[in-house]
């Protein structure tokens, strides 16, 4: 508990014998109407009321206090709460020293509120030392508390700070009872704890931080169990080696310690989006940390991404698509074709995408397996071919290039203008789209009318008007029968 209002009044009282306690508590509403309801309690209003009079609580006991009644500029800070999230240790050299020194955030909660703890350089090292992980409850003793960059409260730990696991009961809730579904996603928030399913392929993308560093973010969608609402989530300066190798399309997330705040339509549906960063916990079921080695088949051979690896489209014995990225030193393009079965250890598996990089894994190729599906399975006539829903199929298709490639420039939502080129192919059971988008508009930009193609590795969908129309993929492959 804070010290008693009626305590703190009767100090004020003491103090300004001039004030009445109905002054007071219209300058404690007034107080709290100017830095937004919801931020005070009315004690820690009255603490903002007694510094614009000059006056001190030292007279008042000091006692514990609850989160919501932090202060900018409060001294001797004593609170209990439970651990939301460790963030990982910071180095910097102060500017006004030259002299190395390092940081650590804890966030922590109660019933009301949620809070960041902010520990300085001998204290950086005490929650591993203590062994303290999410969950646990802890007090904090001797803090003081500063104005963090969005004007809320942080509590520091200085030299004569400490952390205590907390003994006894505690009416704080676990932290699993915090956990919300996408679906009860309805306001902007911090530290949010989101539970959902995994219903695209995740990936990791390269950016450069704040701080001007080389940093990795995992992007992600989550949705309801039913898959009728889905919301972008994006964790900033992931560390890789906390993210599982291997989680599938499908999987439950958790993600624990993430900022709710509103989408941007350019970029998305204009749903709330989840934002998460180094401290932000990610729980995966039927993840695990181990790859086990693969035996697929090569079904096209794609471009390269001009990062140092290469695209190509396989399946494995149940015909599953899986698309490769393979680092150049892993193999070569040259090295493999459609038809060609391997045996590999990605270093990640996200979804139905499967990464092979140099440092930790390997491929080879083997003899064939015909329990494995052959190219002949994925071939098909044009009259066969449906526009499908949800994760699309590869498509074998031998066909005639009927009209000359015609491209046009689409503006996409995020502002972007993207070449797309389209053609007619037939064969002798009907005619069909061709769609490539960005880097593959060349490719069938270079198509000519009369040109007999096997396309290889694209997918259908729905084009126009709602009829069947193919996409040639960065995976995809065309060879040019003559």
């Amino acid at each position: 508990m804070s010290p008693s209002f009626i305590d703190m009044v009767n100090v004020l009282l003491k103090q300004k014998p001039g004030l009445t306690a109905e002054a007071i508590r219209d300058m404690v509403d007034e107080k709290k109407r100017k830095v937004g309801a919801g931020y005070l309690t009315d004690q820690g209003a009255l603490f903002l009321v007694a510094a614009d009079l000059g006056i001190s609580f030292d007279s008042v006991p000091k006692m514990q206090s609850g989160l919501k009644d932090l202060y900018v500029g409060a001294k001797d800070v004593t609170i209990t709460g439970r651990i939301m999230n460790i963030y990982p240790p910071f180095k910097f050299t102060r500017k006004e020293t030259n002299e190395q020194s390092s940081t650590r955030t804890l966030v922590i909660y109660d019933k009301e509120a949620r809070v960041k703890v902010k520990l300085w350089d001998k204290q950086v090292s005490v929650p591993d030392e203590m062994g303290l992980q999410a969950g646990d409850l802890v007090k904090i003793v001797k803090g003081y508390v500063r104005a963090g960059l969005d004007g809320k409260p942080i509590v520091n730990l200085g030299s004569y700070s400490a952390i205590e696991v907390a003994q006894g009961d505690s009416d704080i809730p676990p932290l699993d009872s915090l956990a919300m579904t996408v679906d009860d996603v309805k306001e902007v928030q911090d530290s949010a704890v989101i539970t959902g399913v995994v219903n695209a392929n995740p990936r990791i993308s390269d950016f450069v931080n704040q701080r001007g560093e080389a940093s990795k973010s995992l992007q992600l969608q989550i949705s309801n169990e039913a898959n009728t609402r889905t919301l972008r989530a994006v964790v900033w300066n992931v560390d890789e080696s906390r993210v599982p190798k291997v989680f599938r399309t499908g999987s439950k997330v958790k993600l624990v310690g993430v900022r709710v705040k509103q989408g941007n339509p350019q970029f998305g549906n204009g749903d709330f989006e989840l934002h998460g960063d180094e401290g932000t916990i990610l729980e995966f079921s039927g993840s695990q940390q181990d790859v086990d080695v693969m035996p697929l088949r090569i079904i096209s051979v794609g471009e390269e991404t001009g990062r140092g690896s290469f695209l190509c489209l396989a399946v494995d014995r149940a015909a599953r698509a899986l698309t490769l990225t393979i680092d150049n030193n892993v193999a070569s393009p040259d090295q493999l074709s459609a038809g060609t079965m391997i045996e590999c250890v990605p270093s990640r598996i996200f979804g139905n995408a499967v990464t092979l990089s140099k440092e930790d894994s390997y491929l080879r190729i083997t003899d064939d397996d015909p329990s494995f599906p052959s190219l002949g399975k994925f071939e098909a006539k044009i009259k066969d071919i449906t526009a499908v829903t949800g994760e699309p199929a590869p498509v074998v298709l031998e066909a005639i290039v009927l009209q000359a490639p015609s491209t046009s420039d689409v503006n996409l939502k995020s502002g972007e203008t993207v070449p797309v080129t389209s053609t007619l192919l037939g064969d002798d059971t009907g005619q069909i789209r061709l769609v490539g988008w960005r880097n593959q508009s060349s490719a069938v930009n270079k198509l000519a009318v009369g040109d007999r193609v096997k396309l290889v590795g694209v997918t259908a969908g729905a084009g126009r008007e709602g009829a069947p129309e193919l996409t040639l993929r960065s995976y995809s492959s065309v060879i040019h029968l003559g």
